[in-house]
């Protein structure tokens, strides 16, 4: 089969990176791990090497790459069809896609003012509307997920949005750890949700070397003293 290998950077930092290697683990399979810390002289030759973006994440197997993140999900699945990546009902996996690739390419306001910052611990922030309104669809998104599949999925009656831990938990993984840290409220419903994933032994992994990293960057840090995200 090849050797499989999982391009990441900083665990602290990097969301991509998150779900690019969520989605190599969750293969069961056995993955060795290739950390580039970011934004350091000479660390976009390296990734230059992985991946032909010079950009995490990438997963490498044997002569093959694969250089985005829902294209690594889409891989993995291939490699290892037997795990739970989306749901098999219809309207589940419409929903499961759409709010996968809605995450893909929006909540630009969150990306933006509420970098991942697992080893920072906020309270009190008061949310721009741009950040407030990117809150709020998530909150709607993992609560309609939930309640409208997560809790009816005989075969998969788990705590995460589909049921078991899937795809669609992957894409949403970074944003997790954007709430927990900025200590922004959420329903009862999404925080049970998010209870979950941060209990999830795969994000329990990933949190315990992102909290043993020393290294900071400058982008990925809310300025001292702030009481306002965005």
């Amino acid at each position: 089969m090849g050797d499989l290998y999982s391009i990441i950077g900083n665990k602290n930092y990097s969301t991509w990176s998150l779900r690019g290697w969520l989605s190599a683990m969750h293969t069961g399979l056995v993955v060795q791990e290739i950390n580039i810390e970011l934004y350091t002289p000479g660390s976009k030759a390296k990734l230059l090497k992985y991946s032909p973006t010079g950009q995490v994440p990438a997963l490498v197997h044997g002569d093959i790459t694969v250089w985005d993140s829902l294209a690594i999900i889409d891989y993995c699945a291939r490699l290892e069809p037997r795990q739970y990546w989306w749901p098999e009902d219809n309207a589940a996996y419409a929903f499961a896609r759409s709010m996968s690739a809605e995450m893909h390419s929006g909540f630009m306001a969150l990306r933006t003012h509420a970098p991942m910052n697992i080893r920072a611990k906020w309270s009190g922030l008061t949310l721009s509307e741009d950040v407030a309104r990117d809150v709020a669809r998530i909150d709607a998104l993992w609560s309609e997920a939930r309640e409208k599949f997560g809790s009816k999925e005989q075969k998969n009656s788990g705590d995460f949005l589909f049921g078991d831990f899937s795809a669609a938990d992957m894409m949403f993984a970074p944003v997790v750890y954007r709430f927990e840290t900025y200590g922004i409220s959420v329903s009862p419903t999404a925080r049970a949700y998010m209870d979950a994933m941060l209990d999830y032994d795969l994000m329990q992994a990933w949190t315990h070397f992102a909290l043993k990293e020393t290294a900071i960057i400058a982008a990925g840090e809310v300025p001292k003293g702030a009481t306002h995200l965005g």
